[in-house]
């Protein structure tokens, strides 16, 4: 089963995608024994910084190691563009609500997060996936967090794993990583021993889509609510839609938000500057009747594939479920893999899903 055909599944039954249950069954105070050694985690994306959330709340003591100088991995915004949050890496929310509630997994703390209903998903209203996690993850962990620090190798054959970096080692009694499946995929972390083959054959059998987005800015809303969505074939090579990002936010600006993944991309990631630029206008101009271009104020683009230590969009939605839920398997009672990519092959690829495999992980290291 595909990724898709799981959440189409649930919309016709009518059942909710299954993160909720699954955090609300051990809430901050009801952990299972907390694990007393060291944690290590490795990568600073949504997966990681959830799992060093988790383990602050039961009281184990972990570090966070991140390969760049920012948290947030595809959690990316842009504060400068307009006057509201350009969400250039995780922009919509796949699920209920009430995940926040069971992210944060404290009942004392009351999350306000507005949302607005943009199907089959929501949008953030004036905030994104990076200012909940800025809100009310990272503040009782940015102390546990080292940037810079490139995970070389990671040798997992003793009692304690030593994990060596561009900065130095590091021991640990566990470590959860967390990295973009690319950066396994291109062998960037040497493991010893070397990892098992089933783990190996599905990091080197995943397939990793291309990841580009950009925002236009006009003076005038030319291109209305809809999105307007590529027919992409086959359906399983990528997806491809413009849409209109200012929708739901508040502001008078006018912002045109293009989506792009998978073999769709490669027009997008194999051009830059004016060639870019004027290459998606000529396209909206052929679109929208010659609108586009004589409207343009501005424009930002995104290219996942150039982010040094992401290097891709994300996980197909079309992969084996199968597949997926190998990529979350763990390894030894040493090692553990948590993030939108290492799952139980339920779901993948969303923010929240990243959320759920660390808390999977979590509890498997406290039992």
């Amino acid at each position: 089963m595909t990724r898709k055909e799981f959440i189409k599944i649930c919309g016709l039954f009518g059942i909710g995608l299954p993160f909720t249950s699954m955090l609300s069954s051990c809430k901050k105070d009801d952990f299972s024994i907390p694990f007393k050694g060291k944690v290590l985690i490795v990568g600073a994306g949504a997966g990681g910084l959830s799992a060093g959330y988790f383990l602050k709340q039961q009281g184990t003591d972990f570090e966070i190691i991140e390969a760049s100088s920012a948290y947030g991995g595809r959690m990316k915004i842009n504060t400068n563009f307009a006057d509201f949050p350009i969400p250039l890496g995780a922009e919509w929310l796949e699920t209920s609500t009430s995940i926040f509630q069971e992210i944060v997994n404290d009942s004392s703390v009351q999350v306000n997060v507005q949302t607005i209903a943009d199907n089959p998903d929501r949008k953030f209203i004036n905030y994104s996936w990076f200012n909940f996690f800025e809100e009310y993850i990272i503040p009782s962990i940015t102390n546990n967090i080292s940037f810079n620090t490139i995970v070389q190798s990671i040798d997992y054959s003793g009692n304690k794993i030593v994990v060596n970096t561009n900065n130095g080692q590091f021991t640990a009694d566990k470590v959860i990583v967390c990295v973009p499946l690319q950066i396994l995929k291109d062998g960037d972390i040497s493991f010893t021993p070397n990892l098992p083959q089933s783990k190996i054959k599905a990091i080197n059998e995943a397939v990793v889509w291309d990841g580009f987005k950009a925002f236009f800015e006009f003076n005038t809303n030319f291109y209305g609510n809809n999105e307007y969505v590529f027919p992409i074939t086959p359906e399983s090579s990528g997806q491809k839609m413009y849409y209109n990002a200012a929708f739901g936010q508040n502001t008078t600006k006018n912002v045109l938000g293009l989506f792009v993944v998978g073999a769709p991309a490669q027009d997008f990631i194999s051009r830059s500057g004016d060639d870019l630029k004027n290459f998606i206008l000529s396209e909206l101009d052929s679109i929208y009747a010659n609108q586009a271009t004589p409207n343009y104020i501005q424009h930002i683009t995104q290219n996942w594939n150039d982010e040094p230590f992401i290097r891709g969009g994300y996980l197909t939605d079309y992969e084996d479920w199968k597949k997926v839920r190998e990529l979350g398997n763990s390894i030894a009672d040493k090692l553990y893999f948590a993030g939108a990519e290492y799952t139980d092959g339920e779901d993948w690829v969303s923010v929240h899903t990243a959320a759920q495999s660390a808390k999977r992980v979590i509890e498997e290291i406290n039992n």
